[in-house]
């Protein structure tokens, strides 16, 4: 079956995103989380509804994106929250230390030849207890009604698929120390897989 790549499919599955990585937060115990490319602050205002979520600190390098989350986080009930107007492809990003780290579909938007500098930055220097990432699952955008080639965004630098998308998180664990798992998010296709893909990286 052929669906549409239309509003309400990426909207419910930014919704999926969103609970499924809340729900591995809650699960690994985390209470210190930072956001990787937070854009507008969508996760960190989820999170910062949950008392378990202690410290949250979102990094962005869109100043007009960290405008609107400093709009979202206004209130006594967000003073735990910290934004910082950086990129998270420095590999001089200094952050503090961190039970959890998330990037969100953050990824794709990079130049393939920023990624040593991410890898460096996320895992070598902030080095969370966990880090999830998300990214699309390129094999199933035929499934989402695009034509061959094409990206779900314009700004997307790359959509990988699975096999190139878990070569690419071993080789950086194994750089750093860290085991990887892989997960799937929304609907499951028996040979195209899901339409988002993520790894969770755990410090060994």
């Amino acid at each position: 079956m052929q669906l549409p790549c239309d509003d309400i499919v990426h909207t419910q599955l930014h919704e999926q995103r969103l609970e499924r990585v809340v729900s591995w937060l809650r699960g690994e115990g985390a209470r210190t989380v930072v956001d990787f490319g937070c854009g507008r602050g969508v996760l960190l205002e989820r999170l910062a509804r949950e008392p378990a979520f202690t410290r949250l600190l979102g990094v962005e390098s869109s100043r007009e994106a960290l405008a609107l989350a400093r709009q979202e986080m206004l209130g006594p009930e967000t003073d735990h929250v910290e934004l910082l107007n950086a990129s998270f492809t420095d590999p001089g990003l200094s952050v503090g230390a961190f039970d959890a780290g998330v990037m969100l579909e953050t990824i794709e938007h990079v130049n393939p030849g920023q990624l040593s500098g991410v890898e460096r930055a996320v895992l070598a220097r902030a080095r969370p207890r966990l880090l999830i990432m998300t990214t699309p699952n390129g094999e199933y955008n035929p499934l989402l009604g695009l034509p061959p080639g094409a990206f779900r965004d314009p700004d997307h630098r790359f959509e990988w698929n699975r096999a190139r998308f878990r070569q690419w998180c071993r080789r950086a664990a194994e750089r750093h120390g860290y085991r990887v798992t892989f997960q799937g998010i929304g609907e499951q296709d028996p040979e195209l897989g899901t339409p988002t893909q993520a790894a969770l990286f755990r410090r060994s």
